[in-house]
């Protein structure tokens, strides 16, 4: 385990060293792309290794931070589990950025893109062997400042200097009140996770919400959850799509990872109410996310809005289990963790091949909106295919692998709407009736995704003369595609290793019984993923053999296709993304708050002649103003009064002095 670790940031090292100084055009690519391969490979090792067989791997460094008590990193199940979904999601975009960045070579933008990735994977692979808070924090913003410079590294505009400067802004306040959190949670002592536990006993209810709070706060906004998600749609759009990728499956994830460590792991068992604080904001995310989802018309945007609304289900289980360990419930609690850990590593696999798709679609017609798309399943079928298998996983469709881990979390809610304590009663059937209604309209937007892109007719020129993606982008997408069907089909691979990971929080008992069927006895339900794969797989094939038994039979007749009485089918009949979402922009006016303009321009003889009429419709950002604008007014305002203090008087500077002190005195007292 030590050398595979070694190796392992030895390789992405090398990554970094081979995208500054490998001469010629491609060299560099080719082995900075292929050292971030064996990175995640070694990290795919060492997180098997630990789940299987239900160790724990660490390693003390005692030269680094000497006056902090030397850096350590442990690998524990919780940790195995995150780095796997880091380097599984790793191992496809790197093979992407083979063909995909191919048209950078010889660029210093190309070399500076690779030399990030490698760093952006290493940094993702410290946060989960992080076991110090110095090696957690430090890793922490490399990965911030690597996804940051991935996000700018595109061509130059206005949305991509605005998503960089949301997306950093986002980063650093979370940045800040993690450093706080763990601050509160030292009380003064050592900083390694181990003592952080034992200091967390010694802390009085009120000091342990506010680190709940700041924790909130600061892996909420890297998780996507609603209202700090602002940057992600911004930010995913304006990365390259297999950076899109790594980020929305894994960097996005490892914002539940630092929910699972500090609720589950690092604090003790607190009031139920934090359970159903961070529930509420599950479902409030889920429904914004999917809301979106259906209405966007951005590709990317899309698919970025879908993860808001994944993160927002698999934050709706967590916050279960909270709510449930501070009730006394620790089964429930145990299973509530199992599944959200199940749906975040199924999101991982989906979503990274959904955006590997839309990069392919993106990078073959050079246009990034669904209007701009139509009849790319003749042209890019392979591409088409495999994107069809993530949009059913998306649509959580039996047999992938969206479909058991939704029908856990609604198993889940169940189980729990049971209890009869008063909170329960009303928050639990509300979830419930939330997440069935995210459930259907993320069908919906499936099949909005797919049949916008791939089906009828090019809407564009772009679109007509598209091409099949190159043979390394469709070998990375092949990836996650047999990962979708393996995880769908049989989940108990990953359940069986989900429960050590919750007996390593404590959480022990999990009502939930794994083999051919998975099996949940407190509600006496129970699911064969394989038998109801082995159900359609001989339906579809029952179906195919009788069309093509009544087509062999059947005199065929040829003649023109029924184009509803036009002479002509074009595609400016058909169907488009928006009229699509038309009829939930009017069910749901009051939440998206559209605003249209209609353009007139008429003819200078006769205002009866009109030349040609535009109509424009978007939806208002109304969360940002509501929410955001004040907060963005006030600092403008503190950091003018904060100019005045600047007088160069070393007096004032003075009789600041113990005003400040006053002031952290009173934090002290107060956290106490």
């Amino acid at each position: 385990m030590t050398h595979l670790f070694v190796l392992m940031n030895a390789a992405f090292a090398l990554g970094v060293i081979a995208a500054a100084a490998w001469p010629g055009r491609s060299g560099a690519r080719v082995v900075s792309l292929g050292a971030a391969l064996v990175g995640c490979a070694c990290a795919i090792t060492m997180s098997a290794v630990v789940l299987c067989t239900h160790t724990t791997w660490s390693m003390l460094l005692p030269g680094l931070l000497r006056p902090l008590t030397g850096a350590s990193v442990k690998l524990d199940p919780l940790a195995a589990w995150f780095l796997f979904i880091v380097g599984f999601t790793g191992v496809p975009t790197a093979i992407y950025g083979q063909g995909y960045l191919r048209h950078l070579d010889g660029q210093r933008a190309g070399r500076l893109m690779h030399a990030s990735f490698n760093v952006f994977l290493a940094a993702m692979c410290l946060v989960t062997l992080a076991d110090h808070v110095f090696v957690f924090l430090a890793s922490w913003e490399l990965m911030a400042l690597s996804s940051y410079l991935l996000v700018v590294a595109g061509p130059a505009s206005d949305d991509t200097s605005a998503a960089g400067m949301w997306y950093a802004t986002m980063t650093h306040v979370g940045f800040v009140a993690l450093l706080a959190a763990f601050l509160v949670l030292a009380h003064g002592g050592p900083l390694g996770f181990a003592d952080l536990r034992v200091s967390a006993l010694t802390l009085s209810p009120r000091a342990l919400s506010l680190v709940f709070a700041l924790a909130l706060l600061a892996f909420g906004s890297k998780a996507g959850l609603v209202p700090l998600h602002v940057w992600l749609p911004r930010a995913h759009p304006a990365a390259p799509s297999h950076v899109s990728a790594l980020m929305s499956a894994a960097m996005v994830a490892l914002g539940i990872y630092g929910f699972t460590r500090v609720f589950f792991d690092l604090l003790p068992a607190g009031p139920a109410w934090w359970g159903g604080v961070l529930l509420t904001m599950g479902i409030a995310t889920a429904i914004t996310g999917v809301l979106y989802t259906v209405a966007d018309t951005h590709l990317k945007r899309v698919l970025a809005y879908s993860t808001i609304e994944n993160m927002g289900l698999v934050a709706v289980s967590l916050g279960f289990a909270l709510q449930m360990r501070g009730d006394g419930y620790t089964t429930l609690a145990a299973l509530g963790v199992i599944i959200a850990l199940l749906h975040t590593l199924n999101h991982a696999v989906f979503k990274s091949l959904l955006f590997l798709g839309a990069g392919a679609v993106v990078h073959s017609t050079h246009a990034t909106s669904l209007e701009a798309y139509g009849g790319l399943i003749k042209r890019m079928p392979y591409t088409a295919a495999l994107c069809l298998i993530g949009a059913l996983a998306l649509a959580a469709l039996p047999p992938f692998n969206g479909f058991p881990s939704e029908w856990l979390t609604f198993q889940l809610l169940v189980a729990g709407a049971r209890h009869t304590k008063p909170e329960l009663a009303i928050l639990l059937p509300l979830a419930i009736a939330s997440i069935a209604l995210v459930a259907g309209l993320a069908a919906v937007s499936a099949v909005r995704i797919f049949g916008i892109t791939f089906l009828a007719l090019p809407r564009t020129p772009g679109a007509a003369a598209a091409a099949e993606a190159s043979p390394a982008m469709r070998l990375a997408m092949i990836v996650p595609a047999i990962g979708c069907v393996i995880l769908g089909v049989a989940p108990a691979l990953a359940l069986s290793r989900l429960v050590s990971v919750a007996a390593t929080l404590g959480l022990t008992g999990a009502p939930v019984a794994i083999g051919a069927a998975l099996r949940l006895p407190i509600n006496n339900s129970q699911l064969a993923p394989f038998g109801v794969a082995a159900v359609l797989g001989v339906a579809t094939l029952a179906l195919g053999l009788v069309l093509r038994l009544r087509v062999t039979r059947a005199r065929l007749r040829h003649g023109p296709a029924w184009n509803c009485g036009r002479l002509v089918h074009s595609a400016r009949t058909e169907y488009t993304a928006a009229a699509f979402a038309e009829p939930l922009k009017r069910v749901f006016t009051g939440f998206y708050r559209p605003r249209q303009e209609v353009t007139i321009e008429v003819d200078e003889v006769s205002p009866y002649f009109v030349r040609s009429i535009a109509f424009r419709s978007d939806l208002a950002p109304w969360m940002e103003q509501a929410l955001y604008e004040p907060v963005i007014r006030g600092a403008r305002w503190v950091s003018l009064q904060t100019r005045r203090l600047q007088a160069g008087s070393i007096h004032l500077y003075l009789a600041l002095l113990p005003v400040a002190l006053v002031v952290l005195l009173f934090l002290a007292h107060w956290i106490r």
